[in-house]
């Protein structure tokens, strides 16, 4: 949908150039989860969040992640240049860039293209920090970049269990849920809680049993 006259005087009046508001090119910029929310009364601020350089800055109007994990999958291992991605799933409307939407770069990482084309990699243009990765309904934010006021605040973006751990480069004994591919469709391992291991085990054999029988009755037909 194209933003509205309107839409686009409120962007200049609030610092914006011609360049960055006018034209199909800039489109996106009025969308979520880029779409400014200046005097928006129904955004309320509560953190703060900016690349390494300070070029892109953003708020989030979520007191608390949807939810929040350590991701050891390959890709993030090597984009991130760390053993291990902290990530934090948000709605698109839960951001606001207040600075930097001419700052932007992306990357889709199965086409190795730069285009903005969803699922894709958010970073900065100038210091190359990750900003987010945006789905086709959800972003996924690192909370490495948001400026917390302390503990209690940060305690909130904890992560819920590691993704990928078949893939760590390091053990991590936290206790948490570590699953060898995505959260809730593999494998739990190491020290991941007890209950959790027997009750995942008892889904794959049902999931199994159920395998076995839609087999049998496709056998009948």
């Amino acid at each position: 949908m194209s933003p509205t006259q309107p839409e686009k005087n409120s962007a200049k009046s609030n610092g914006h150039s011609n360049e960055d508001v006018d034209g199909e090119h800039n489109e996106w910029k009025f969308r979520a989860p880029y779409k400014v929310h200046d005097n928006d009364p129904n955004f309320k601020a509560l953190y703060e969040g900016s690349c390494h350089c300070g070029k892109v800055q953003y708020q989030l109007s979520r007191e608390k992640p949807i939810s929040a994990k350590f991701c050891h999958c390959s890709t993030c291992q090597v984009l991130h240049g760390a053993p291990f991605q902290w990530a934090a799933i948000f709605h698109k409307e839960d951001i606001n860039f207040t600075h930097g939407h001419s700052d932007l770069g992306w990357y889709e990482s199965s086409e190795k293209t730069t285009r903005h084309k969803l699922p894709c990699k958010v970073s900065c243009a100038y210091c190359r920090s990750p900003i987010m990765d945006e789905g086709r309904n959800m972003i996924l934010l690192f909370p490495s970049l948001i400026k917390f006021k302390g503990r209690g605040e940060k305690e909130k973006f904890d992560p819920e269990c590691h993704m990928f751990y078949g893939n760590r480069q390091l053990d991590i004994k936290d206790g948490r849920p570590k699953w060898t591919g995505i959260n809730g469709k593999s494998e739990l391992v190491e020290d991941s809680p007890v209950e959790m291991v027997r009750k995942r085990k008892r889904e794959i054999e049902e999931e199994k049993e159920k395998g076995v029988e839609g087999e049998k009755k496709r056998e009948k037909i």
